[in-house]
């Protein structure tokens, strides 16, 4: 079979299934993407190859959630396990393939986990919710001559989501009291916490983290100094900002604990009785 016909034939197969998958329930988040990967991986170690294809392959197991699902090729490009279409893709070879941009997504993938156990690689698929052609992401593990993966379409919360979260927060302080929020806020699985974005609190006076939605254990700890991949202080600049004008905006890089890589962020701060709170969102 010809790239090309084989892409489409790909193309057909993958889009069907994730049609199945989407039309009973809406997508996942980065996190949930992250969870099932590292679960997947985990079963892997523990139980072997044949185990976890079997289960890997079950459409109404447990690595099969909203629209996500484990597949696994081997070095020449032949599924071995697939949660989407198992049916139709196990022994399919797709080394072949590319994605809606041309990339050979498939030798990618290969390639990339030749020099490093795991990985991270963005391509680009038709979302068929959205029915657009979209940045998708997934998460690679290699272990042996067998490639595991885990893909997600990229959810990034802009400017306005941003705002309305810390509003939100702002809003809970008020509502509730600090210490009720703050436990809130440092709740992971919280209603302030999810896809990238998340709340943090300072205390104005000491420095220190109230709060944080994304690493609640950082809650005590000192956040005056922390700087940026750059070397900017930035949690300076925000209790300054805070303590002069109320509330501000400061840029930064920083590292997404979503994607894993670094990126230009911009942190919407406000002043709340003797505590700052942030909420930030990654530039494109």
């Amino acid at each position: 079979m010809k790239s090309s016909s084989l892409a489409r034939c790909l193309g057909a197969l993958l889009l069907a299934a994730a049609s199945t998958l989407a039309a009973a329930a809406d997508h996942a988040t980065p996190r949930e993407a992250r969870t099932l990967f590292n679960e997947a991986v985990a079963y892997l170690k523990a139980n072997g190859p044949e185990k976890a294809w079997a289960a890997f392959s079950d459409p109404k197991g447990q690595f099969v959630r909203k629209d996500l699902y484990v597949y696994v090729i081997d070095r020449q490009g032949t599924y071995v396990a697939n949660g989407a279409a198992p049916d139709s893709l196990i022994g399919l070879k797709v080394l072949d393939s590319v994605d809606a941009a041309g990339l050979p997504l498939f030798r990618e993938m290969i390639a990339v986990t030749e020099k490093q156990p795991e990985a991270r690689i963005g391509y680009v698929w038709l979302n068929r919710k959205s029915n657009r052609v979209e940045p998708k992401f997934a998460w690679l593990h290699r272990q042996g001559d067998y490639i595991l993966g885990v893909g997600y379409y990229a959810v990034r919360a802009g400017a306005d989501d941003a705002r309305k979260l810390l509003d939100a927060a702002s809003a809970e302080i008020r509502q509730r009291g600090l210490a009720a929020a703050l436990a809130s806020f440092n709740d992971p699985k919280g209603r302030f916490a999810h896809d990238d974005l998340y709340v943090f609190a300072v205390n104005l006076d000491s420095g220190k983290f109230e709060a944080h939605g994304m690493n609640p254990k950082w809650t005590g700890t000192d956040a005056s100094d922390l700087h940026d991949v750059e070397g900017k202080p930035l949690i300076r600049e925000m209790l300054d900002l805070a303590k002069s004008k109320g509330e501000g905006t400061v840029d930064y890089v920083w590292r997404n604990p979503v994607t894993n890589a670094v990126e230009k962020k911009r942190t919407f701060v406000r002043r709340e009785g003797n505590s700052l709170i942030g909420v930030g969102f990654y530039r494109e």
